[in-house]
């Protein structure tokens, strides 16, 4: 994407590890959507853990990136002493404009490192979603509450990916309302082939309403809660199969699960292939306790796939309540409820699945995505100390 007229932009991008999942799509977006003689970027990360897929290895083969030991999910206090040193003397020496940090344990270093190189570079943070809910208890969710406020104050602009995410924010005190911008995910699909031939090379039966599950599988994101609905509509003699694509450190625990209680589930582990998966399917599922902007509910409304869903975070942003989905609060029962309302019409699912498409088209668009990056780049650039 082409950039207004003015100088180049430097921009640092620093993220603690690029697995499969929304903020690695959104930063490759970005390094691939702009013209470097405008807004040159650099990107700097760690390295996934062992049970997860690195993008940069799956699907971003064309991005380089510089990689520092230790700046992964794990918090270890020797370690990221190192990194915040290593950081600090790599914004000395390349002297960007503008810090991007994105997640959480990048977003303290990268800001703190930003700020201790003393180049007079603007620092960004994205909230790709928060740690505000369901992720610890209430004593270590005060401590990141507090932590993130006082990041904010060293913080020129503060980007989320949905009004809600941004609210919850601003409720607990993280940052001032003149610092966020909104910007939705921009995300883009292939081409998506046919469902008989999908199902076909994933082995899965033609005769089913095929639901599928996309995406990390973490403790937040409740793959025990979708193992309770399988179980629950197999008890309920659902006309369903329920597919699996992805993986992490609940994938073990799910898949014996899986085996030992004879689920109509298949587990097809990481999957480079979305389309395929998004081909074979009638309706996307998501059981999680938290989210930002879930990616596999983008993906489902751009491959006109009705949505079963937990009313959480900003999924009723991605997802029209009642329109492109349905919206259900996190419990079992009611997602099996809904899960059989879609299987027993066709004519449902291929009407969300058009609003779906619709709203997603007009709302997670890339050239929109870009769009609001370089703008706000240009103008935090510009804006007086």
């Amino acid at each position: 994407m082409g950039g207004s007229k003015g100088r180049q932009i430097k921009v640092m991008h620093v993220i603690a590890r690029m697995n499969v999942g929304g903020p690695a799509v959104e930063i490759t977006e970005l390094m691939r959507g702009f013209d470097p003689n405008q807004i040159s970027q650099r990107l700097v990360t760690g390295y996934v853990n062992e049970d997860e897929a690195d993008f940069l290895e799956t699907h971003a083969l064309d991005i380089e990136a510089t990689r520092i030991d230790g700046l992964g999910r794990s918090i270890r206090p020797t370690d990221d002493i190192k990194v915040l040193a290593t950081l600090t003397r790599m914004i000395r020496a390349s002297h960007p404009d503008i810090v991007h940090t994105h997640t959480a344990k990048a977003g303290a270093l990268g800001r703190i490192a930003a700020k201790a190189a003393g180049t007079g570079a603007r620092i960004v943070h994205t909230h790709h979603g928060h740690l505000l809910h369901g992720y610890f208890g209430r004593a270590k969710t005060r401590v990141v509450i507090e932590l993130e406020r006082q990041l904010s104050k060293i913080t020129d602009r503060i980007i989320t990916v949905g009004d809600k995410v941004r609210d919850d924010l601003l409720e607990v005190g993280i940052g001032r309302p003149e610092q966020y911008t909104v910007i939705r995910s921009g995300v883009r699909l292939g081409s998506i082939p046919d469902k008989a031939t999908a199902r076909r090379e994933l082995g899965l039966p033609h005769d089913k309403v095929i639901v599928s599950m996309i995406g990390r599988l973490t403790k937040i994101k409740r793959p025990d809660r979708f193992a309770d609905v399988a179980e629950m509509a197999r008890d309920w003699n659902l006309n369903v199969h329920f597919i699996v694509a992805g993986g992490g450190e609940e994938e073990r625990a799910l898949r014996d699960r899986v085996e030992r209680s004879g689920l109509p589930v298949t587990m097809l582990g990481w999957r480079s292939d979305v389309e395929r998966v998004l081909a074979a399917s009638d309706a996307v599922l998501l059981t999680s306790d938290s989210e930002g902007t879930p990616l596999s509910l983008v993906q489902a409304g751009l491959g006109g796939l009705a949505v079963v869903a937990t009313n959480v975070g900003a999924v009723g942003e991605v997802v029209l309540s009642d329109r492109s989905g349905i919206l259900v609060e996190p419990e079992v029962t009611p997602l099996v409820v809904a899960i059989q309302t879609l299987a027993v019409s066709l004519a449902m699912r291929e009407k969300m699945g058009a609003q779906g498409r619709l709203h997603a088209a007009a709302t997670f668009g890339p050239a929109r995505f870009l769009r609001a990056h370089q703008e706000l780049y240009r103008g935090v650039v510009h804006e007086s100390p």
